[in-house]
């Protein structure tokens, strides 16, 4: 009877020790990690804007108490040929247009293609085809080796850490550091909070009529300052960006003019809207349960496996019989475990379900959106 109990501790803690390994060091980097055929579409808002816009046929002009809508629409590039499954790149596509809402006049407009390190979500380099475009028709893209939009720009790293991290701006061109501000709530979630404030900076001289900025000169030459207060809040297991706000500045000063003296082209704050939010945060709800799987579940199995294989090696060497049948049941159980754990996660592989030998570049991502 004993001899049975020692084979039933020894062969069920193998099996958990089997079964976490497995998840940690085949599930983990097979399932952790960003999805190629992404397809979002968010929306920002904004209320009391001042900001500079472009009526058909008019001359620019400084308008008042604007409401704006950002629509950004994220779309997975599998034509790319960093594209492969279950390789560690990626590549998005991200549009971005502003717009009021009175007269849907375009006040900004941006288009992105970058490849993603499917882990950390940094930008890596080589990247063919890389891009930004903020004015249509005048796309920059990478040369060589070159890495053009460094760090951060849609998602943070799984198992997000409570440090400074890198957030590429994409007015500056360049990342700048985001702190942790801290832990809160958002709908059942707990998220931590991101932040940084870039103080107004110089972006580019440039000349502009003159009635835009106050002077009786047909043109004056200016600088265009910018600074942004950017919030983001992540969720942490997963890196998921589930909401976003920014108080944007901007403005044109002569060399005459102090900060805050010049010409506003942009004031205002844009938030993602409610309904987005939501929708980031039941696509996390949704993934949790199987980043714990990966996560969560291996630690749980290794300290039940241990306890498991301890009491069995107790009794065994206290009936000092049975270290045949004990050993069978430890290779059989690990055996089974892994064999069993290694199936059902390599089944679950979202890449699996891709056919990236039938795909064509989409157009969908560009300034018009969807």
């Amino acid at each position: 009877m004993r001899t049975a109990v020692v084979v039933t501790l020894l062969g069920l803690g193998a099996i958990a020790v089997a079964a976490g390994l497995v998840l940690q060091l085949h599930a983990y980097p097979l399932l952790a990690k960003l999805q190629h055929d992404i397809d979002t579409v968010s929306v920002s808002e904004g209320e009391g804007v001042t900001a500079v816009v472009h009526p058909p046929g008019k001359a620019p002009e400084v308008r008042h108490n604007l409401r704006l809508t950002a629509t950004t629409h994220v779309e997975g590039d599998l034509a790319a040929p960093e594209i492969k499954k279950n390789g560690d790149v990626t590549v998005w596509k991200r549009a971005t247009i502003v717009k009021e809402d009175a007269e849907k006049l375009v006040l900004s407009a941006e288009v992105r293609r970058i490849c993603l390190d499917r882990r950390t979500g940094e930008a890596v380099a080589p990247c063919h085809g890389e891009f930004y475009e903020t004015e249509q028709g005048k796309r920059v893209t990478a040369q060589d080796r070159q890495l053009l939009q460094p760090g951060l720009s849609f998602v943070f790293p799984f198992d997000t850490e409570q440090r400074d991290h890198r957030w590429y701006d994409t007015v500056l061109k360049r990342p700048v550091d985001i702190h942790f501000a801290g832990e809160q709530l958002l709908q059942g979630l707990d998220v931590y909070r991101f932040q940084h404030t870039v103080p107004p900076t110089a972006l580019d001289r440039l000349a502009v009529p003159g009635y835009l900025v106050g002077s009786p000169e047909p043109s004056v030459e200016v600088t265009r300052y910018y600074g942004v207060t950017r919030t983001l809040l992540v969720e942490p297991r997963t890196g998921a960006v589930l909401s976003v706000r920014e108080d944007i500045r901007q403005e044109l000063r002569t060399d005459e003019q102090a900060e805050g003296a010049g010409t506003p082209v942009f004031a205002g704050e844009l938030r993602l809207t409610n309904a987005s939010v939501t929708a980031n945060v039941d696509q996390v709800k949704e993934n949790l349960p199987r980043l714990f799987t990966i996560t969560v579940l291996p630690v749980v199995l290794w300290a039940g496996g241990a306890v498991l294989l301890a009491a069995g090696l107790v009794l065994l060497a206290l009936r000092r019989r049975g270290a045949a049948a004990g050993s069978l049941a430890l290779v059989i159980g690990a055996c089974l475990a892994a064999a069993i754990t290694y199936g059902v996660t390599t089944s679950s592989d979202p890449d699996d379900a891709l056919d990236l030998e039938n795909v064509v570049s989409s157009s969908n991502v560009d300034y018009g959106l969807r």
